[in-house]
């Protein structure tokens, strides 16, 4: 029996097969519109072949992006057993765990950071699995990917490796093989078998239940109608308004937004039940929108526009939407995308992110593991501290309002 682990680098997602990756990024066994013959779910529908591939046939990535599609599969006798979504970047948009600064830093000592590896989805800071595997496989074929993807990078005189929004269990794993880890945070609820809206305002201080209840009060005053959109509901005119929204906040924060109108009409045609979109319409127009993801265990936030500035909107369709839609389906947890201390008034409270990575310069490697050693400190104290702030009672005694 042959048991030689071959690794190979494919020149994109189109290239392997849809059946072979989704077993990887679906175990338990995936269906190509997001369910299977159990009811249940991919982990998160971003490591997906459809996703990925979507990304990859609207021009999102490949072209003048900065990022080529190398995916990274390993295989014994012809039977894939990993694969890792691995993007060569000329630079480092779209990541959300920034390394401008290391890039500074090397190109101002005379060396050339970009192009670089980086091992993640694009566009997406939501934590999830970047070295896919077999069951049975998870030791040898994430071993397999992680060497690999540094052999690679060396090959080609790369500067250095990135997985990011890695799991817990990875980051063990990459130490392990000598990779350096780093710890980030972002803000993520928990549902708490809550019943309704309600109960979940009732683990607040009152003063936060009261603040939270006139939001609502107050982003319904635009006079309006919100929709939850999901599978067969969503509708070609609704993407039509969303690229609208989408392109004025891609505008505002990164000069050009990264996603084509291209992704949106192909993530309708592949991905409709792995979808809520969240659309506020007035007098018969959509001036507002929130696009999700849906997960097994987590309801992913991606992105938010608007045509029309009404107060609290964006809180009620961000953010207190995805509860609902939590609560309703029994989804433990709701992931709002990067940053916003602003998201801690509303229940979403610190959470560890992780990400691993490789430097090929030794000297230059070891400025970076002492960085990340000092950082790691302050997240830790962050995260204490915002904790502390957050929005629920310190004790049971508090009356109801």
């Amino acid at each position: 029996m042959n048991t030689e682990i071959e690794v190979t680098a494919h020149d994109g997602f189109a290239s392997i097969s849809q059946a072979d990756w989704d077993a990887l990024a679906n175990p338990e066994g995936g269906h190509p519109n997001g369910a299977n013959p159990h009811g249940g779910r991919p982990p998160d529908p971003f490591t997906t072949h459809r996703f990925l591939l979507a990304l990859e046939v609207s021009g999102s990535t490949g072209g003048r992006s900065g990022w080529q599609a190398r995916p990274l599969t390993a295989s014994i006798g012809g039977r894939m057993i990993a694969a890792a979504p691995l993007y060569v970047k000329s630079h480092s948009q779209g990541e959300y765990i920034f390394d401008f600064n290391w890039a500074d830093a090397y190109e101002r000592a005379g060396g050339q950071y970009y192009p670089k590896i980086q091992i993640a989805v694009p566009f997406t800071p939501a934590t999830g699995r970047r070295f896919l595997t077999l069951p049975g496989f998870e030791e040898t074929g994430r071993s397999a990917l992680m060497q690999g993807a540094v052999a690679l990078a060396e090959q080609n005189g790369l500067s250095s490796v990135h997985a990011t929004f890695c799991t817990a269990e990875e980051l063990a794993a990459g130490e392990d093989h000598g990779l350096l880890p780093r710890t980030s945070q972002q803000f993520h609820w928990q549902n708490r078998n809550y019943v309704d809206f309600d109960a979940f305002l009732a683990d607040l201080s009152s003063r936060k239940r009261k603040t939270i209840r006139r939001e609502r009060e107050g982003a319904m005053a635009f006079g309006g109608t919100v929709h939850a959109l999901t599978g067969d509901q969503l509708q070609p005119e609704h993407w039509d308004a969303f690229w609208r929204f989408y392109q004025d906040t891609g505008a505002r924060k990164w000069g050009t937004p990264y996603l084509t109108r291209a992704f949106f009409d192909e993530i309708h045609r592949t991905m409709a039940d792995d979808i809520l979109l969240v659309m506020a319409e007035r007098e018969g127009r959509w001036i507002a929108g929130a696009l999700n993801f849906i997960g097994r265990d987590t309801l992913y936030g991606r992105y938010w526009g608007s045509s029309e500035h009404h107060p609290f909107l964006h809180f009620e369709l961000c953010y207190y939407r995805a509860m609902d839609f939590a609560i309703a389906h029994g989804i433990p947890h709701v992931e709002a995308g990067a940053q916003g201390e602003h998201k801690l008034a509303r229940g979403y409270l610190p959470t560890e992110t992780h990400s691993l990575h490789w430097i090929a310069d030794p000297a230059f490697r070891r400025a970076v593991a002492q960085y990340l050693k000092a950082e790691r400190v302050a997240v830790d104290e962050e995260i204490e501290v915002l904790t502390a702030y957050g929005p629920f009672r310190r004790d049971t005694g508090e009356a109801e309002d």
